[in-house]
């Protein structure tokens, strides 16, 4: 065996027990007692009422666009939910900066004024 290896080997064997791991479902093995280590970690994950919410506004939320004006969604869209700046909108809309500016503060306007309506015949 080469002589370079074996202060790698000798590593790798000294460590070995360090690497070892444990599984999320056991518990500690000091403390059998002890929650299993994924019962201690949180999840983040948004719970199955709050997807359904958030689906449940979505579908709101574009049935509402759908009944805005072409000119006015098409601006919101843009702005909103593809996040483009004014200025990129009135490049692909042909149209001023101020009439963007214009067509999306009404769009937000008739929008919520729908989202609104909705609501209160929901309720």
């Amino acid at each position: 065996m080469d002589a370079d290896h074996r202060p790698v080997q000798h590593h790798f064997r000294r460590t070995r027990q360090e690497r070892l791991t444990d599984s999320m479902d056991a518990a500690p093995a000091a403390d059998e007692d002890a929650p299993a280590l994924s019962e201690k970690i949180e999840d983040r994950a948004p719970s199955p009422d709050a997807r359904l919410a958030s689906k449940e506004t979505q579908k709101m939320v574009q049935q509402a666009l759908q009944k805005v004006s072409p000119d006015l969604r098409e601006a919101v869209i843009l702005r909103d939910l593809q996040d483009m700046d004014y200025k990129d909108i009135a490049l692909t809309l042909k149209v001023p900066e101020g009439t963007v500016k214009s067509r999306i503060n009404r769009g937000r306007a008739e929008l919520a004024r729908l989202l609104s309506r909705t609501n209160k015949q929901a309720i």
